[in-house]
């Protein structure tokens, strides 16, 4: 059904698939599935975009939202089943048990004991179980060089993957849980929590469903959870001797094992019989010829198991596969791809995908599916206390890389880009809108993690680059946090900018009352610095509009117009006096309202603006539709229209939309009213803009009436 839909529409508008992609966002790898039914589940704000850029009449518009939704309602999170997993039948028969019993089963134990290898063994075997999908999250409770995930973080992230658009639930930790409740009522769904720190940590995470079963892992016994969540307690020790033998058998084959097992058994035993030194001493003894050399080796050491086990794989590593692992341990966030790891080492991407694929197959990194790589947090912890002299130079290089690629990335959605000094490094090239959102998407959680451990103006630079794209996605929470880092860090020359950014976050999220709070205070550091002072008065301007005062809303923006004027900001004054404009219709002077706005229209025409030229267009439409010209306004709004469909601005198409629906029912355009307010109903809706949807509703059913009367 779904892939019907896309091919006809892209054909209907004269595109390629790489023509359609451009246009709506969405990459071309999405729309090629969408079209042979191969649908990757990609991010469901993509999708929205995908679906607007089609101009879809409303029941086109819910059968190809409908085939896509059927896929992003039933994720399947889990990771791949781990390979050599063996033994442990004693503990998946206690899961089985408790899963049919209770809600939780905690399995707790060591790191490097196997937790996780457990959970998702146990969760691959019984994936029929759960036909309404898996969750699954790394709460990196013992990460050690990041805080463990916050549980607002991890459930915005299960809403995502549950089809919800999370720019509709703006509350706090409370509404997110509440809402991720009772979208998992009565389905039967598995939710792995991995890595936990606390139970604190889990308990918002936890379904209010029995049709529902949570698996959680962490180092430490959760009583809470034992005591008051009725959870089963599933303890995991290190591996028996016969599991650990299998291990060794399944690794490196039966012949070499039992060729030499006296040197087998010393090898488990150095181990620990832990999986993960079994892992790395499995992945070292495939290029060696002798078990008892490798036995030798490890007994140098004495130290614990794992450490042990560590020090001596470094031992089979060249000098820069040695370097590169040291390096890893500290780059920031819990993954990493190709391109960063080439900036973080310095060296060529040929060069770092040889060293890469070295250290995956000595077991101490992992290839993720997406491509990326990960360590085990024991591992990493290991890795990071290696010295190596280039480490303050690399971790400089892949914040380089970083900030300059966001940069890039943000030039592809905002029109005025960060000014940098060049980069040390060669930032990855992000060519149109669809790399720029798969980028942002794939990068964002190393973005926060490199912006936890900057300093100074790099953190109000890095919360400037990601700010559009969390803006474009709704995810004004994040917002808060880097904008709320970049206050924190107080830096002079970035303060009232930082004030004003995080004011604009929280008018988003409905705090009007804190947000005015920092715009003020961004003007008060604004001193001597006209266009801050500017732009800090369109925001004050903005804050009170949403607040209800129109008066007080067009004295901020006199006041911001008055600035830019002595300014070379032709674009900005344009905006400006597009505003006042709008203020002014709405106050009811509609002949100052008029002369501002076809002034704004003027120039921005004349600056190539086109997001201004279509704001100054839907202006003119509602100051000609209050003043009885419908034809005119129909003409306005539909110009508004075709330039915000083009430039993918769904948020202001909807305003375009909603506003021709009132020209043309007065023209007596009933069909063609109710089609206009049905596709802003659909786009407020899914936007999360309830009051806007509302009014809508209310006029789709006065011109229902009008029409049956």
């Amino acid at each position: 059904m779904g892939d019907s839909v896309v091919r006809r529409f892209r054909q209907r508008a004269g595109l390629t698939q790489e023509g359609l992609a451009q246009r709506s966002g969405v990459s071309v790898r999405t729309i090629r599935g969408l079209e042979t039914g191969d649908r990757p589940s990609p991010q469901l704000a993509s999708l929205r975009q995908l679906a607007d850029a089609m101009t879809l009449s409303p029941g086109d518009r819910d059968e190809l939202m409908a085939s896509v939704l059927g896929t992003a309602s039933a994720p399947r999170q889990l990771p791949l089943s781990p390979s050599g997993f063996t033994g442990r039948e004693a503990e998946l028969a206690q899961l089985d048990a408790a899963a049919s019993m209770v809600v939780i089963s905690a399995v707790a134990g060591a790191g490097g004991i196997g937790k996780t290898w457990l959970a998702v063994r146990w969760a691959h075997r019984n994936v029929d179980r759960f036909p309404d999908g898996q969750l699954f999250v790394d709460l990196r409770g013992f990460s050690p060089d990041s805080d463990p995930v916050e549980p607002l973080a991890a459930l915005r992230g299960f809403l995502d993957a549950l089809g919800v658009d999370t720019a509709r639930v703006t509350g706090d930790l409370d509404e997110h849980a509440a809402r991720y409740r009772s979208e998992v009522a009565g389905k039967r769904m598995l939710i792995v929590l991995d890595n936990a720190a606390t139970a604190d940590q889990v308990v918002p995470l936890l379904p209010g469903t029995p049709t529902c079963t949570v698996l959680v892992t962490s180092r430490r016994v959760l009583s809470a959870l034992l005591h008051r969540h009725g959870a089963h307690h599933v303890p995991l020790s290190a591996l028996d001797e016969d599991e650990a033998r299998e291990f060794l058998v399944q690794g490196l084959g039966s012949e070499r094992v039992t060729a030499e097992p006296a040197a087998a058994e010393e090898l488990i035993e150095a181990c620990g019989r832990y999986p993960l030194a079994l892992a790395i001493m499995v992945s070292r003894g495939r290029n060696s010829t002798s078990l008892a050399g490798l036995a030798a080796e490890l007994r140098e050491h004495g130290l614990d198991a794992l450490t042990n086990v560590l020090s001596w794989s470094l031992k089979a590593l060249t000098d820069e596969q040695r370097t590169v692992f040291a390096l890893l341990g500290t780059a920031p966030g819990a993954d990493i791809g190709l391109p960063a790891a080439a900036s973080l080492t310095g060296l060529s991407r040929a060069q770092v995908t040889r060293v890469l694929r070295a250290l995956t197959e000595a077991s101490l990194l992992t290839r993720l599916a997406n491509g990326r790589y990960a360590m085990h947090d024991l591992i990493r912890a290991f890795a990071a206390q290696q010295e190596v002299a280039e480490r303050p130079e690399a971790l400089r290089r892949v914040l380089d890389f970083y900030l300059h690629t966001a940069n890039a990335a943000a030039q592809q959605l905002d029109p005025q880009p960060l000014e940098l000094p060049p980069p040390t490094v060669e930032p990855q090239p992000i060519p149109d809108v669809a790399a720029a959102l798969a980028w942002f998407d794939d990068e964002l959680p190393n973005l926060l993690a490199v912006q936890r451990n900057a300093a100074g103006l790099t953190v109000w630079q890095l919360a400037r680059t990601m700010n559009s794209f969390l803006h474009r996605r709704g995810w004004h929470h994040n917002r808060l946090i880097v904008w709320q880092a970049a206050v924190d860090a107080d830096v002079p020359e970035s303060r009232a900018n930082a004030h004003g950014f995080l004011g604009r976050a929280y008018g988003a999220l409905g705090r009007f009352e804190e947000a005015t709070e920092h715009f003020e205070q961004a003007l008060a550091h604004a001193e001597g610095d006209t266009l801050q002072q500017a732009n800090t008065y369109r925001m004050l301007a903005a804050a009170w509009e949403q607040r209800g005062d129109d008066r007080r809303a067009l004295e901020h923006t006199s006041e911001a117009l008055n600035r830019y004027r002595t300014l070379d900001q032709p674009v900005w004054e344009a905006d400006a006096l597009n505003s006042m404009g709008w203020y002014e219709t709405r106050l009811g002077d509609q002949d100052a309202a008029r002369r501002h706005c076809e002034e704004a229209l003027t120039m921005q025409r004349r600056n190539g603006y086109r997001d201004g030229e279509a704001a100054a267009l839907d202006s003119l439409g509602h100051i000609a539709r209050h003043t009885g010209r419908h034809r005119e306004s129909v003409d306005y709004y539909e110009q508004a229209l075709a330039i915000f469909r083009d430039v993918g601005n769904t948020v202001f198409a909807a305003v375009a939309l909603d506003g021709l629906g009132h020209p043309l029912a007065a023209l007596g355009r009933a069909d063609e009213a109710r089609a206009a307010w049905g596709e802003a109903l659909l786009l407020f809706q899914e936007q999360g803009r309830e009051g806007d949807a509302e009014r809508v509703r209310r006029q789709l059913d006065s011109v229902d009436h009008t029409t049956a009367g």
